[in-house]
């Protein structure tokens, strides 16, 4: 159960910056850093998003595949992912991942592993500051909207991420769309479809409830 691609998507979205050179660099670090400190300001958040994919050298064309969608709310480190079927929770101090298709529940003490370069929810407000080179991109007038493009280059030399491309409102400072191209020419596509904020949310709202999944039978590991 292992989601890593989807997850790297949907935070690599929220808080991006890193050491930069030149005034282009400059620029685009301190838009993200509008970004970052617009998106940590909020008590909590609720994203809902759609993901494709192409890959030309696996067969897979543009409109080949329906969009996959999800959603996913944040309070601080606190996290609740749900996807394909499936759902992450985070409550600070273990994670639950919950396997609807297996009725299979796997805990662990701390977040995901943040491995071979991928980023999880826990790290949002700290993975920005390294890992990525970037510079200022087109603003572009796309349905009615300024959106402001930065392209981000993986500083590690053995990443298999070649760029990201990051479309920024220009009034809101959320961004609303992330283009990855991988090292075997596949696009990844990543728009976020709804946007809500300072919710309320209950005080259990990412907690696990272990008696709900154990009266539906589920093995919890």
């Amino acid at each position: 159960m292992k989601f890593k691609t989807t997850i790297v998507f949907i935070f690599s979205l929220l808080f991006i910056s890193t050491v930069s050179f030149g005034q282009n660099s400059e620029e685009a670090k301190n838009l993200l850093d509008e970004v970052s400190t617009k998106m940590s300001s909020y008590k909590n958040m609720y994203i809902g998003f759609s993901q494709s994919l192409i890959n030309l050298e696996a067969g897979i064309k543009e409109g080949d595949e329906p969009p996959i969608r999800g959603e996913v709310n944040l309070a601080g480190e606190k996290y609740r992912l749900d996807y394909l079927g499936n759902q992450f929770i985070f409550d600070g101090k273990k994670l639950y991942v919950i396997n609807n298709d297996e009725k299979e529940i796997s805990v662990t003490d701390g977040d995901l592993d943040d491995e071979d370069g991928f980023i999880y929810p826990s790290k949002l407000l700290t993975f920005y500051k390294q890992g990525y080179n970037f510079e200022m991109g087109k603003l572009k007038a796309v349905k009615g909207r300024r959106l402001q493009f930065v392209t981000l280059y993986p500083i590690d030399s053995n990443s298999e991420i070649v760029k990201v491309e990051l479309a920024i409102d220009a009034t809101t400072k959320h961004i609303v769309q992330l283009l990855q191209t991988g090292e075997n020419g596949s696009k990844t596509t990543f728009t976020i479809t709804n946007f809500k904020s300072n919710l309320n949310l209950s005080d259990d709202f990412f907690s696990f409830d272990r008696e709900k999944y154990l009266k539906k039978k589920y093995i919890i590991d």
